[in-house]
């Protein structure tokens, strides 16, 4: 979760306390328990509290945004403010309405959203979908056998994971992962999962046990560097199963 300034933008000299606990604890602990509940679920919850209360300032249009940063589709959102008119009332609704609508003016859900960041989805990723749970994407970035490395954007749908896999080499290989969008997860054999978010990276050694793919609630997309080295090859092995899975979280 991107950092927390507003606080301190807008009082930091008048009420330095306030700022203080709405950048640091507000969004610096609060929000970022993410392992207790996403990022997504916290903004459907607040929008409906501020929705309930008739708060439809700029404060709501802030978590709107950030709803909308977090996966919550234009349907998603039409449905949401729909079911809450019922508990929070209908002019609280419109005006709620009116204000979702300015924010996701630019959204064309009548296609399927693209993911994968600045470098694009791409196509089914139909080759490899044996060794996927779930449908996955796939945007080279080289051509194979015009560079030395291949490197394409992998892109997940929520909850698709790739299987246990090796990358094996006899001297150097293995592969990078670079982390441009969306929330995962990695898992080596024996280790506890990495929680995935953009700008991290992830450096797989040759002949490791391991797993990668994305959240429950969220797209995923990274950038699969290929290392070279000897006698390369991948073993692919048995799916993450449902129940592995879910005690990520």
């Amino acid at each position: 979760m991107v950092k927390q300034t507003a606080g301190r933008d807008s009082l930091g000299e008048f009420a330095p306390k306030f700022a203080e606990l709405n950048d640091d604890v507000l969004f610096g602990e609060v929000w970022s328990r993410e392992d207790k509940l996403s990022l997504r679920d916290r903004s459907l919850v607040t929008i409906c509290i501020f929705m309930g209360k008739g708060m439809v300032d700029s404060s709501l249009k802030f978590h709107l945004i950030n709803a909308k940063n977090n996966g919550i589709t234009k349907e998603e959102m039409a449905e949401i403010i729909t079911h809450a008119a019922f508990y929070a009332g209908w002019p609280n609704a419109w005006a709620v309405f009116n204000m979702a609508k300015e924010i996701y003016a630019d959204s064309d859900d009548t296609c399927e959203k693209e993911h994968g960041g600045f470098f694009g989805q791409g196509e089914p990723n139909t080759a490899f979908a044996q060794y996927f749970v779930g449908n996955s994407y796939l945007k080279p970035l080289t051509k194979p056998g015009e560079s030395n490395v291949f490197l394409a954007n992998v892109t997940f749908e929520p909850g698709c994971r790739n299987n246990w896999h090796i990358h094996r080499a006899t001297s150097g290989g293995g592969q990078i992962l670079v982390c441009v969008d969306g929330e995962g997860w990695y898992q080596e054999e024996g280790k506890e999962a990495v929680s995935l978010k953009p700008g991290m990276v992830i450096t797989i050694p040759a002949n490791v046990k391991h797993w990668h793919g994305a959240k429950k609630d969220s797209w995923f997309s990274h950038i699969a560097v290929e290392v070279p080295g000897s006698d390369t090859s991948n073993e692919w092995c048995e799916p993450v199963s449902d129940e592995e899975y879910d005690k990520l979280g």
